[in-house]
């Protein structure tokens, strides 16, 4: 059975495991019957047994990878959250853990441990070959979310008056060449970077041709210091499949593979979408109580204080509002319209900064375009809601106050949405998590103080 047809079968419509997969899956592991467990779990691709990790209780994931023993696919491990990867790596023993990171790549090896405690680290490497133990604690060695941190050291480097026949060789004969490449890098005597040749330029010229002949010396490649956004954006840019990374001193230190890549921007990805809402980056689906509270409290916290800021702008007009009903009920139009417009600004503009699309170069030119969408649409709904509050109450007057109103309060909104994440990016405070409750803050308090204000002076005149 292929692993499409194997993935039909146990996913529902939705991707999510079907419940009768999970419950015979139980039935197995609870009669500690291996033979079932490997039928069941055979045909899984390591993302596919990944899901179904995530998906078991954390005692039930030992057993089934106690179960499965060799059987189990170790590279699902490297396929797992953050959240349930550092749960399993504390309840497995050290010597399965080790055994699983001899036979993984050292960038996945070093996601499996890289977040546990110096003592657990220090404990499994002691269970590795001494090449994995150098490999893996230069890893460790650097600063997380680095080009260091993603890179894995296995590569294919030779001379570069090797001839295209004697690589070729090479590669077939060596023990260490890693399980996927798709460019060889050229190195000299001290292992410095001069240049990659493409596997498909390899195998499309003579045996006889010299290497410094078909190599590109002037290849995109990363220093192990470099954040891994930075990486990321440039193999998005670039349209990278993989590249080089060297040390301080220029020699050649590892690889990356797009794979790795992947995943850093779907995580960017992920983080951004957290953070707009408000909500920590470490948090995901599976985590406790006090863990999900814990990531929401102090932003719900900053909010209450904003709108308590916004309801004393609405305590100094109190004699206002008593003068007439109506003022009290077209209050929150005037603030809501102006915090989605602003959402709407400031989303495209975190979307930008992210994908850095939005710099100094071109920011007065944004800026520019977002006041004049807001004052367009201001006008818009400006007709709309005073011909319907005029409607509603038949006060014309009324109806010019929260036309103006909505005027003045989405231009704020759209000049808020895209200034706001432009000086918390200047002064390197994450926009997408900062932004929304300061949004929030001004639509509130301006859209409230201008309709009031308004409402205010035109009460005041027709006495």
């Amino acid at each position: 059975m292929s692993e499409i047809d194997h993935v039909t079968q146990t996913r529902d419509e939705w991707g999510a495991f079907k419940p009768e997969i999970i419950a015979d899956l139980l039935h197995a592991l609870d009669a500690k019957d291996a033979k079932t467990v490997r039928a069941q779990t055979r045909d899984l691709h390591a993302a596919d047994m990944a899901d179904l990790l995530q998906t078991l209780e954390q005692g039930r994931r030992v057993d089934l990878i106690t179960l499965l023993g060799r059987n189990f696919d170790v590279e699902a491990l490297a396929e797992l959250d953050e959240g349930t990867r550092d749960d399993l790596m504390e309840a497995l023993p050290a010597d399965v853990i080790a055994s699983a990171i001899k036979k993984l790549d050292t960038d996945d090896a070093l996601y499996l441990i890289e977040d546990l405690d110096r003592s657990d680290q220090a404990e499994i490497l002691s269970k590795v070959s001494k090449e994995d133990r150098v490999a893996l604690s230069r890893g460790l060695d650097y600063a997380e979310n680095t080009a260091g941190r993603l890179m894995q050291t296995e590569f294919v480097a030779v001379p570069d008056d090797w001839s295209v026949g004697r690589v070729i060789d090479h590669i077939r004969a060596a023990k260490d060449v890693p399980e996927s490449f798709v460019e060889i890098y050229v190195t000299d005597a001290g292992f410095h970077l001069k240049g990659e040749v493409q596997l498909s330029s390899l195998l499309r010229s003579s045996r006889d041709k010299k290497i410094a002949d078909i190599m590109d010396d002037e290849a995109t490649v990363f220093s192990v210091a470099d954040p891994q956004d930075d990486v990321a954006y440039k193999f998005e840019q670039y349209n990278l499949v993989s590249a080089a990374v060297i040390d301080t001193g220029g020699r050649l230190v590892g690889m990356l593979m797009v794979d790795d890549i992947l995943d850093v921007i779907q995580e960017e990805a992920e983080d951004t979408m957290l953070r707009l809402g408000g909500v920590g980056a470490e948090e995901d689906i599976a985590g406790t109580v006090w863990e999900t509270t814990r990531s929401r409290f102090t932003w719900l916290l900053v909010n209450l204080l904003t709108a308590i800021l916004a309801s004393w702008v609405i305590s100094l007009f109190d004699g206002t509002i008593q003068q007439m009903v109506a003022i009290a009920v077209l209050m929150p139009i005037v603030a809501s319209m102006g915090g989605n417009a602003g959402t709407q600004t400031m989303t495209v503009a975190v979307r930008a900064l992210a994908t850095r699309q939005l710099g100094p170069v071109n920011a007065f030119k944004v800026i520019f375009r977002e006041c004049a969408v807001g004052l367009i649409n201001g006008f818009l709904f400006a007709i709309i809601m005073g011909l319907f509050a005029w409607w509603w109450f038949g006060f014309g007057g009324l109806g010019l106050v929260i036309a103006t109103a909505m005027i003045i309060n989405l231009v704020a909104a759209a000049l808020a949405g895209i200034l706001l994440p432009l000086v918390l990016d200047h002064f390197d405070i994450d926009p997408a998590i900062s932004s929304a409750v300061f949004l929030t803050t001004v639509t509130d308090v301006v859209g409230f103080f201008s309709f009031l204000g308004l409402a205010s002076v035109w009460l005041n005149y027709i006495k």
